[in-house]
C-alpha cells in the first residue's frame, strides 16, 4: 500500500519539479521582488545554543513507572531525554530524541483520554474502569500524535508545567515548519505535489498534517489512507479491556508509522537524486528557450481563461466575495495584537537593559545584558505573550463553508513571522549599537544612544511588520479561497482540461502543466478582490498597517553592509573575558591564545536561553524605585535614563545550567548532530513585572518608493503565478 501511494505521489512531484525550476529561474531573471526590508536579518540565529534544559518526570511504558529525566532542547528544537544529568555531562547517548512535528501538547489527562477514545471505535472506557494513564501529579504534559507513539510527562508545580508547555509548543511550532525556507525549487515542488495529489483524491482545503520535513509529510500522507483501512482490519482482533486495546492500537500504529517512514525516505531520496541529476539539462533548456516557454504558457493561459473565466467570476461573486471581509477581519485582529505585543516586549526589554546599564556603571555590564537581549526571539517564555494573541483566532461559520480543517496552520505561520520580526529588530538594534560603541561614548552618551537607536529600530519594525502582515493576510486569504473555488469549479471544468494539452510544445511539457496554468487563472479571478480588501484594511489605523502608498525611505543605506561582518560576540568583547585581554595579551596563533579561546568556548557551553531562576532584572521600567514614581510616558523614561540614577540593590546572581551538545540516537525522525559544537551563552531571565510604559506609536509619515528583490528573509512556501503573485495552498 505504501509503495503504491508513494509511486503515485512521486509522479506528481516529478511533474511539479520542472514547473518549480522554471518559476524559480524566471523569478531570478525578471527580479520581481518585495518592498525593501528595513530591518537586518540574522543568518545563524541560534549559533548552536541550547534553548532550554531541566528535569521532568517521564512515564516508561515498558515497566509502567515514572522516572526522572534530564531533558534539553538544542538549537534544532529536538527534545532530547537523558537518563540523568550525569549521563548528559559524560556524553552518554540519550534515551530518546523527539521530533515533535505533528504533535499536540495536552495539559490534562481528560483531553488525552478523549482523543484516544476517538481514535479506536468501540473502546470507550466504562465508569469504574482504570484509565489508560494515571499521572502522579496534577500537572501533566502529554505529546499526542495521530499516528506515532505518545509521550507522557508530568511536573511538580503549575509554574513548571507552564514553562515546559511554552518550550514544547516552541518545539512543535519549529518542527512543523520543517521544509527549508531557502529551498526555491524542491520545497515549492513538494508542497504543490502534495496539494495536487490530495485534490486528485477529492481532498481540497487546508491539511493539518502538512507539517515536518518531507519524509514526515509523506508518511502522514500514506497514513491518512492506510490508517482507516488498518483500523478496520485490526480493530475486531484486539483483545482485553478497553484501555488495553487502546494501548495495543497506539503501539501498532506507531510501528506501522515507522515502517512507512523508512519506505518513504528511501522512495523520496531516490526520486530526488534522479531529479538533481537531470536538473542541469533542464536548466540549459530553460535558459535557451525562456522567451518561447513564457510565450507558450501565456498562449495556453489565454485559451484556458476564455473557457474558465465566465464560470469562475460568477462563483467568486456569489460564493467568495461576500465573505472576504469577514475572513480578513478574523485574521487581522489577533495577528495585529500579536505584532503589537512583539513591539511592546522589545521596547520593554531594551528599556530595562538601558536602566540596568546606566545604574550599574555603563559599558561594564553591557556585554552581559546584550547577551540576554540577543536571544530574546528564542526565549519561549518571554515570547509566549506574543504567541498567545493568536490563540483566539476562529473562522466560525466560515471554517465549514471553506473546508478549513483547522486554523492552526495560520496561527503557527503568524507566530513564526512574529519570532522572525523580533529577531530582526533585536539584531538591527545590536548592529547599530555595536557601531555606536566604536565611538567610545561616555555613560550618559551611551544611554542617549540606546534610546535613539531604539526609536530608529521601532520605526523600521513598524514598516517591516506592516509589510509582513499584509503579505500574510493575502496569502492566508488565497489559502482559504482557492481550494474552495477549485472544488466548486471541478465538476464542470476539470474534465475539459485534457483538451488543452495539445497547445503545449513537447519540448516544453516539463515546464508547463495544464493543471497549474488552470489554477493560476482561477487565482487571478479572486486576487483583485483580496488585494482590494487588504488595501482597504490598511487605511484602518486600528491595525497599524502602512498604506501601500506610504513606503519608508531606506534611511540607512549602509546598514545592510554592517551585517556582512562577523557575528557580534558580546560576552567576549564586553564581558568579563574581554577584560582579561589587558593583562599580558597573546598573539592569535599562540598556545596561550588557544587556551584562552578554549576556556571561553567551555564557558559558553554551560548556559541555556531560559534560566531556572524566577528573578528578573534588578532595575525594570515600571517597577519599584530607582525613581520616586514609575514613569508613564516615553519622555519621562528618557529623562529617567539620562539622569544616570543609581539604585542600592545589587544585581542577583544567576545560576548556570551545565550543558554539552546532545548526541544523536537512532530514530526515524530528525535529531541533533552527533558532533560537539560549542554552545554559546544565551542567558535569559523569565519575564518580570508588566511594563506600564507607553512605547512610541507607529508613524507612517515617511513616504517614497523603493522595491528590491527579497533579501533572504524566510517566507511562506509559495507558488508563483504569471502575475508574480505568491501564494500557498
Amino acid at each position: 500500500k505504501t509503495g503504491r501511494i508513494l509511486t503515485e505521489f512521486l509522479r506528481f512531484y516529478e511533474d511539479q519539479y520542472g514547473v518549480a525550476l522554471f518559476n524559480s529561474m524566471r523569478h531570478e531573471i525578471e527580479g520581481t521582488g518585495l518592498p525593501q526590508a528595513q530591518l537586518l536579518w540574522r543568518k545563524v540565529p541560534l549559533e548552536e545554543r541550547i534553548i532550554f534544559s531541566g528535569n521532568l518526570f517521564q512515564y516508561q511504558e515498558d515497566n509502567k513507572k515514572w522516572r526522572n529525566r534530564f531533558s534539553l532542547v538544542p538549537h534544532n528544537y529536538g527534545l532530547v531525554l537523558y537518563e540523568n544529568k550525569v549521563a548528559y555531562e559524560r556524553q552518554v547517548p540519550p534515551r530518546a530524541v523527539i521530533n515533535s512535528a505533528g504533535y499536540k501538547i495536552l495539559t490534562s489527562v481528560d483531553q488525552y483520554l478523549e482523543l484516544v477514545g476517538n481514535s479506536l471505535p468501540g473502546t470507550t472506557s466504562k465508569s469504574g474502569n482504570a484509565p489508560i494513564l494515571k499521572c502522579p501529579t496534577q500537572f501533566p504534559l502529554i505529546l499526542w500524535h495521530p499516528y506515532a507513539r505518545h509521550y507522557y510527562f508530568c511536573m511538580m508545580t503549575e509554574a513548571e508545567q507552564d514553562k515546559w508547555q511554552a518550550v514544547m509548543q516552541d518545539c512543535v511550532r519549529h518542527c512543523n515548519n520543517g521544509i527549508p525556507e531557502d529551498s526555491k525549487v524542491e520545497g515549492p515542488a513538494f508542497t504543490d505535489a502534495i496539494r495536487m495529489y490530495r485534490q486528485s483524491k477529492e481532498l481540497y482545503g487546508t491539511w493539518e498534517m502538512l507539517c515536518g520535513n518531507e519524509v514526515q509529510i509523506l508518511s502522514n500522507l500514506v497514513m491518512e489512507e492506510l490508517g482507516p483501512e488498518l483500523k478496520a482490519e485490526l480493530s475486531p482482533r484486539l483483545r482485553g479491556k478497553p484501555q488495553e486495546r487502546q494501548r495495543q492500537w497506539i503501539q501498532i500504529s506507531d510501528a506501522v508509522y515507522r515502517m512507512v517512514y523508512e519506505q518513504a525516505e528511501a522512495h523520496f531520496q531516490g526520486v530526488l537524486s534522479k531529479l538533481q541529476l537531470a536538473r542541469p539539462a533542464m536548466e540549459a533548456v530553460i535558459r535557451t528557450d525562456m522567451d518561447q516557454i513564457i510565450t507558450s504558457k501565456e498562449h495556453l493561459a489565454s485559451k484556458i481563461r476564455a473557457f474558465i473565466l465566465p464560470k469562475a467570476e460568477v462563483c467568486v461573486r456569489n460564493h467568495v466575495q461576500p465573505y472576504i471581509p469577514s475572513i480578513l477581519e478574523a485574521l487581522m485582529v489577533p495577528t495585529s495584537q500579536g505584532f503589537t505585543e512583539v513591539r511592546d516586549v522589545f521596547f520593554k526589554e531594551v528599556t530595562d537593559m538601558n536602566l540596568n546599564v546606566i545604574n550599574e556603571g555603563g559599558i561594564d555590564k553591557l556585554g552581559e545584558y546584550m547577551e540576554k537581549l540577543s536571544q530574546l526571539a528564542y526565549h519561549p517564555l518571554k515570547m509566549q505573550s506574543c504567541y498567545e494573541k493568536m490563540e483566539p483566532l476562529r473562522l466560525d461559520g466560515l471554517q465549514q463553508r471553506f473546508d478549513v480543517s483547522s486554523t492552526s496552520v495560520f496561527k503557527q505561520r503568524a507566530q513564526i513571522h512574529m519570532r522572525e520580526q523580533m529577531d530582526n529588530a533585536v539584531y538591527t538594534f545590536e548592529t547599530l549599537l555595536h557601531q555606536e560603541l566604536g565611538k567610545g561614548p561616555t555613560k550618559e552618551e551611551l544611554c542617549k544612544s540606546i534610546q535613539r537607536i531604539l526609536e530608529r529600530v521601532l520605526k523600521k519594525y513598524d514598516y517591516d511588520s506592516s509589510s509582513v502582515r499584509k503579505r500574510f493576510f493575502r496569502e492566508a486569504l488565497l489559502q482559504v479561497t482557492i481550494p474552495f473555488l477549485l472544488k466548486k469549479l471541478a465538476p464542470t471544468c476539470k474534465s475539459e482540461l485534457p483538451r488543452f494539452q495539445e497547445l503545449i510544445f513537447e519540448d516544453f511539457a516539463r515546464f508547463i502543466l495544464v493543471e497549474n496554468t488552470y489554477e493560476e487563472v482561477v487565482l487571478q479571478t479572486v486576487v483583485k478582490d483580496i488585494l482590494q480588501a487588504v488595501k482597504e484594511a490598511a487605511v484602518q489605523r486600528k491595525h497599524n498597517l502602512y498604506r501601500d502608498s506610504m513606503v519608508m525611505h531606506n534611511s540607512d543605506p549602509n546598514l545592510h553592509l554592517l551585517a556582512e561582518g562577523a557575528p557580534i560576540d558580546w560576552g567576549e568583547e564586553y564581558g568579563d573575558s574581554g577584560g582579561d585581554r589587558g593583562e599580558g595579551s597573546c598573539s592569535p596563533g599562540s598556545p596561550e591564545a588557544a587556551t584562552l579561546s578554549e576556556k571561553r568556548r567551555r564557558a559558553k557551553q554551560v548556559m541555556s536561553v531560559v534560566q531556572d531562576e524566577d528573578t528578573g532584572l534588578p532595575f525594570q521600567a515600571g517597577s519599584e524605585p530607582p525613581s520616586p514614581a514609575s514613569p508613564d510616558s516615553v519622555t519621562e523614561v528618557r529623562s529617567l535614563l539620562s539622569q544616570g540614577l543609581r539604585a542600592e540593590s545589587p544585581p542577583p546572581e544567576s545560576s548556570l545550567l551545565n550543558g554539552d551538545p546532545a548526541q544523536e540516537s537512532p530514530q526515524p525522525t530528525a535529531a541533533p548532530r552527533a558532533s560537539s559544537p560549542p554552545v554559546s551563552p544565551a542567558q535569559h531571565l523569565p519575564p518580570g513585572k508588566a511594563v506600564d510604559l507607553e512605547p512610541p506609536k507607529p508613524s507612517d509619515q515617511e513616504t517614497g518608493e523603493q522595491v528590491s528583490s527579497p533579501s533572504g528573509c524566510p517566507r511562506i512556501r509559495t507558488t508563483e503565478d504569471s502575475l508574480g503573485m505568491q501564494t500557498e495552498f
